[in-house]
């Protein structure tokens, strides 16, 4: 199992290999990087694919501390410069896009493109902490298990959630956020939770920025992201039909087509300017 360690923490990581440029998969609360299995399948025969786990989630190691947006972006840098992948394409989604947006911004010697998805570069909306808090606390003290039944619909589209034929794929990823370890998941929640805004680093981000989001996310509404398309200069922005907040899995032909957009802008040496 790949694990390293990064500003002490055990990060585990997956890594195709390969020559071609490398795309870099930063995943969302309460996922690994196991989110991004049908992107690393359509591009891995061009690219050279990385996922990573957060600490204190999937299966990275948990951390007293450090899960502050600003740690959590100098461990991805930390991975990119480890591995020898800079510059690369950045792929995050919801808590990934916040490490994609501050590394864009801070550190562009790293990354070629950005795609950012169901994301925000607004702090946590006040109306949502209580709640939150209150499932966080029940995670903590009694189990994963006992908030399911909550959580499934923040992450997840009406449509993914009513087809009988993705039954199964539902039944995983419940299994999937259960399983994670409850300590670690619940400090990464805090750190959501607390966040800092990004609003003010995104007019310094200068490469192709693709912005993504289900047009039935409920945890980072779309208008949070025709925010991030005003705000970044030559960026292209979809909405995903049929998706809610975890685009990758729920749609991921809609996903990849907008990362692979996105590069291309890169390969074909343009910055293509903002849509209407």
């Amino acid at each position: 199992m790949p694990i390293i360690d990064l500003n002490g923490a055990s990060i585990h990581f997956t890594d195709t290999g390969g020559d071609g440029e490398a795309i870099v998969f930063s995943h969302g609360l309460l996922f690994s990087g196991a989110m991004f299995e049908d992107q690393v399948a359509q591009f891995r025969d061009s690219y050279r694919c990385v996922t990573f786990d957060h600490r204190g989630q999937g299966q990275s190691g948990v951390t007293r501390d450090g899960y502050d947006m600003e740690t959590l972006t100098a461990d991805a840098a930390a991975l990119i410069e480890h591995l020898g992948v800079a510059p690369c394409h950045f792929v995050g989604l919801s808590m990934g896009g916040f490490v994609g947006m501050r590394l864009a911004a801070q550190r562009p010697d790293l990354l070629k493109t950005l795609t950012l998805l169901d994301t925000s570069a607004d702090p946590e909306p006040a109306e949502n902490g209580p709640k939150y808090r209150i499932l966080n606390l029940v995670a903590r003290w009694i189990g994963l298990w006992a908030v399911v039944g909550r959580v499934l619909p923040i992450m997840f589209g009406r449509t993914f959630l009513s087809d009988p034929a993705r039954e199964e794929e539902r039944k995983r990823w419940a299994s999937a956020i259960s399983g994670n370890h409850r300590i670690g998941i619940t400090r990464a929640v805090s750190g959501v939770i607390a966040r800092d805004g990004c609003a003010d680093l995104l007019r310094a981000i200068r490469m192709p920025v693709g912005i993504g989001v289900g047009d039935e996310d409920v945890a980072t509404e779309p208008a949070r992201s025709e925010r991030l398309h005003g705000a970044i200069s030559g960026s292209e922005m979809v909405e995903f039909a049929g998706a809610g907040h975890s685009s990758s899995i729920e749609t991921p032909t809609q996903v990849s087509a907008l990362i692979d957009q996105t590069i291309q802008r890169s390969a074909n040496g343009t910055n293509s300017q903002r849509n209407a």
